[in-house]
């Protein structure tokens, strides 16, 4: 099949993005199974590492990300793991932002 949410990668945040509700929210939830989708607000997840170089490492990897997309994930980094939680405060929930953000975080980690 393929990498979870690689049709995702190829996008770009957009700066004026619209709040998800119902099928557009679903359909992007199937593309990162892996995303768990909490409160209607944001998508969370956690990644798991040997030990704290490599997580470290990846956090630095994923603010790269970021920045260039200019959309900013919460990251909580503690020793061999790395909460990551998204959402677009400004719209009050979901956007295709945080799934193209996710997807490409995703891509991050796996190329670590």
């Amino acid at each position: 099949m393929g990498e979870p949410g690689r049709a995702l990668t190829e996008r770009h945040c957009s700066p004026h993005a619209k709040l998800l509700r119902g099928d557009q929210l679903a359909d992007l939830r199937r593309l990162l199974p892996d995303w768990k989708v909490a409160d209607d607000k944001q998508i969370v997840k956690t990644f798991v590492f040997p030990d704290f170089v490599k997580a470290l490492a990846f956090v630095n990897r994923a603010g790269e990300v970021a920045e260039a997309e200019g959309h900013h994930p919460d990251l909580y980094l503690a020793w061999g793991r790395v909460d990551a939680k998204i959402s677009s405060h400004d719209a009050g929930g979901l956007t295709e932002n945080d799934f193209i953000l996710a997807a490409k975080i995703d891509r991050a980690y796996f190329a670590g």
